[in-house]
């Protein structure tokens, strides 16, 4: 998901600026065409201010690993589903767009869980589950 959102915010900025040019070369400046491209911009800004700063932790594979005690809620809506682990230690929420293949899940089912996460705690890598008597490991997203 990260990649996507850096190439959708990149291609956007440039989108933009190629059409600002076209429009200031054509003298062509329709008030329809000035709100998308300035629309187009701010929007490739907004992506590439949310993931620019992660991506020297995501390039140099600078990861910390959170770990605790968590439970698993799953979030469906149409078509898309994903999963989301809270940490009942830090209260920091994770998400990803799979669900793991578990037996159970919910608020009164805990789990031990080991979550990979950029050094800036924005963008999820992987996930570890155990048990939470055994410490044995049940899944992973590996």
């Amino acid at each position: 998901m990260f990649y996507i959102m850096l190439i959708v915010g990149a291609l956007s900025v440039l989108m933009a600026a190629l059409i600002f040019g076209f429009m200031y070369v054509e003298k062509d400046f329709t008030l329809l065409n000035v709100v998308k491209t300035i629309g187009a911009l701010l929007f490739g800004v907004f992506l590439l201010v949310i993931t620019l700063p992660s991506l020297k932790y995501i390039l140099l594979k600078e990861y910390d690993v959170v770990s605790g005690d968590c439970t698993i809620e799953i979030i469906s809506s149409g078509r898309s589903t994903e999963s989301t682990f809270e940490m009942l230690d830090t209260g920091d929420w994770f998400t990803f767009n799979h669900i793991p293949a578990l037996d159970a899940y919910g608020e009164s089912i805990p789990y031990h869980c080991e979550v990979t996460v950029t050094k800036d705690h924005k963008f999820e890598i992987s996930y570890k589950i155990y048990d939470v008597n055994s410490r044995e490991l049940i899944l992973t997203s590996e």
